[in-house]
């Protein structure tokens, strides 16, 4: 595909709206409406992926991310692992970055791939 210029992601962008309401998961694949909104979203696709690229998440942002999808609290998260309110909010707040085997404690807690938490 050719380079989108920002014109053409903003036409795209405003089409896919418009065309979201008239495609559902019955509409056939080689409905005209479905056809275009492939390739409009494929434009979209495009640019955002060259121009916004997502980043890994931080230590810091998966351990927080992770607290409010568990409901739990810095401190109950310290007492479940076993260390100190106060060094959990070192890690969240980026001051410092848990050892190995608190990575470990906080994959097994928290539920977080390892993998995620060494950045692959």
């Amino acid at each position: 595909m050719n380079k989108v210029t920002k014109a053409q992601y903003e036409f795209a962008r405003q089409r896919v709206e418009e065309l979201l309401p008239l495609v559902d998961d019955n509409t056939p694949a080689n409905d005209r409406n479905a056809v275009e909104l492939t390739l409009v979203s494929e434009t979209v696709i495009a640019y955002e992926k060259e121009h916004c690229p997502i980043g890994k998440p931080s230590v810091s942002e998966l351990i927080e991310l992770s607290l409010e999808e568990k409901g739990i609290t810095q401190k109950q998260l310290a007492e479940e692992i076993g260390v100190s309110a106060s060094r959990i909010n070192d890690y969240v707040s980026g001051r410092s970055e848990p050892t190995l085997r608190i990575a470990r404690l906080l994959c097994q807690a928290l539920n977080i791939p390892p993998a995620l938490m060494l950045g692959l």
